[in-house]
Formats: structure tokens, sequence, C-alpha cells
């Protein structure tokens, strides 16, 4: 038996289907709340400390504007995003870093290829190296580096959880999530990555959805919302849902997470236990249903996860989960 705390946090919630048969079964918790912040259902344990990984994007990026980062929109969107690495992407990236007289040559964040499968291919047809740019956070950590210069704080050290910049996204956990940090450790980009519970998780996002006009978080929730291509990219589960309900503002994050909320103050974080994206997609549908939101208007795509056999789609996940 395991001794993890996360060992009794997870029930079942989807099962993978392949020609007919079942083939895998994805644990995970999910938390719900309802318009005045009260958990409306949980599945699993709504308690339970998970790293949201990029999912803190938006805490992360409303830090920086109460420190003062201004930036236009799409830029914005672009620093809470964990992005595709399309041209458009790598460009606005470059701009940001502009704005504060840096260029990608002053990131900080692990190299790599685009997520995107045909910017990566390009990037590789190119004979291009992995590159701090092209990585998934480079949006993020050009946001931090323009912070650093517009507080002449070390741009050297920004990473360390010592850092001010990082000081400062620390205190900002709880003044979202109402929840400090359980505790922080190092994100895949090199960042410092802060671990809390799933209803934390929601309410910090329930917190940036429902801000007050003119505060830093708002400006984080208008950006996301109004630029939701940035945020991930044109075929990303993310950027359709946002494209698909009005008002709401999400994020994904690594190892099976996802969190959103509404302008009307409703929420939702979910995290699959073993981390893996393949349930992510339809137990957030069936959340969302659960908890009223109208997603008629949502791509089909940005819940879909096909099974393939030999370049055809021969099964798919359904969720099993019950309220």
């Amino acid at each position: 038996m395991s001794n993890s705390p996360l060992s009794d946090a997870f029930v079942e919630l989807a099962v993978t289907t392949r020609s007919g048969h079942d083939e895998s079964v994805h644990y995970g918790a999910v938390v719900a709340l309802a318009q005045d912040g009260s958990v409306q259902f949980a599945l699993g344990d709504p308690g339970a400390i998970v790293f949201p990984r990029s999912s803190t994007k938006p805490i992360q990026a409303t830090a920086m504007v109460a420190n003062g980062l201004q930036l236009p929109p799409h830029m914005l969107a672009l620093v809470c995003a964990s992005h595709d690495g399309r041209e458009e992407h790598l460009r606005t990236a470059t701009e940001i870093l502009a704005t504060a007289g840096l260029t990608p040559n002053d990131l900080g964040n692990t190299a790599d290829y685009p997520l995107d499968p045909d910017a990566h291919d390009a990037a590789l047809r190119a004979g291009l190296k992995k590159s701090a740019l092209q990585m998934n956070c480079s949006g993020k950590h050009s946001g931090m580096l323009a912070t650093c210069v517009h507080n002449n704080w070390d741009r050297t050290t920004y990473l360390h959880v010592d850092h001010p910049l990082q000081q400062r996204i620390t205190d900002m956990v709880p003044e979202l999530s109402g929840e400090d940090a359980s505790f922080i450790g190092v994100d895949g980009c090199g960042a410092p990555a802060h671990a809390l519970s799933l209803t934390g998780l929601a309410r910090a996002f329930r917190s940036v959805a429902i801000a007050k006009e003119g505060t830093p978080a708002s400006q984080v929730a208008h950006a996301m919302r109004t630029h939701p291509e940035m945020v991930g990219g044109p075929t990303r589960d993310i950027t359709l849902l946002i494209q698909g309900v009005p008002g709401l503002m999400g994020k994904d994050g690594a190892e099976g997470v996802f969190a959103i909320a509404m302008p009307d103050g409703r929420a939702i974080a979910l995290k699959i236990s073993d981390g893996a994206n393949r349930a992510r997609p339809p137990v957030m549908k069936f959340a969302l249903q659960a908890l009223g939101i109208d997603i008629s208007n949502v791509d089909a795509r940005a819940f879909e996860s096909p099974i393939m056999g030999h370049g055809s789609v021969v099964g798919s996940v359904r969720v099993t989960a019950q309220l």
C-alpha cells in the first residue's frame, strides 16, 4: 500500500475504452464552487494538496501586475499562458521582453521545442535547436523579467524562491486562494511551483474571475477572456473553452490539472491522479454541466479524448463519476 498523502484523496472519474472494451481507469478529484464561494459538490477529497503547475499562472500574473507590470491585454494573456509556440506566441513573448529592453537571450526558463505539432516540425526543418523562447512558459518568464526591470530587481536570480518577485507571488497565493501555499517546489520551467488544495485553487480562480474592475486580478481575467488564442492555441481545450463560454476564464496545468471560473463566482478545479491529461477534458465537461454552465457553444474538440488505433479513432474516454 502507498503511504502517499494522496492515496485516499482520489475516486474513479472515467474509463478509457478501446475497440469496445475497457482499457484504463482514471482516478482523480474535482471540486466545484457555487456563486457564493461555498463548495457545491466534490468528488474525492477537495482538500487534497496538489501542485497546480501552470494553472497557477493567473496567480503569478496577478502578482506581476500588482507590482508594476503594464502590458496590453494580448501580451498579458501570454504571461498567463502555456502557449503552443506558434509564430504569434514567439513574437509576442519577444515584444514583452522588448518593452523592458530585453531579448530572448535573457530568458531563464528551460529550453524546449514548441508544443504545436506544426510549429515543432517547422522548427526541426529549419534546423532550430530547443530554446527558452519556444518553450510554452516563455510568456510567463518574459513577464517576470519585465516586472524585475520595472522594480530594479536582479534579473539573474529571478527564479530563486527568495527573490523579491517570487516572494510577492508567494504572498499573492493566500490573497487569492484564502490559504498559504502548503509547500513550494520547482516547476518544469524552473520557476517556483506552489502547492495548495484543490478548493484553494478553485477559490483563487474565483477571486480573479470576480475581481473588481481596474484591479490587477481583473486585468488578468480580462486579458485571458479577450485573447484565449494566446492562453493556449487554436486547437487547445483551454482556448476553445474560453472562446465558447462567455465570461469564463481558466487555465490547464501539467499533471492532469484544470481550473476555471465564471464572473458570477462559480468555479471548478480538478486533478487526474496519475497526471495524464487524457481524462481531463471529458471530466471538465461533466463538471461544467453539473455546475449548470452552458457549454452548448463550445467546440466539441475541447472535450474530446479520442483513442487511436492504426490512425483511426477506435475508442474514447467516458465519465463514470456520479454526484
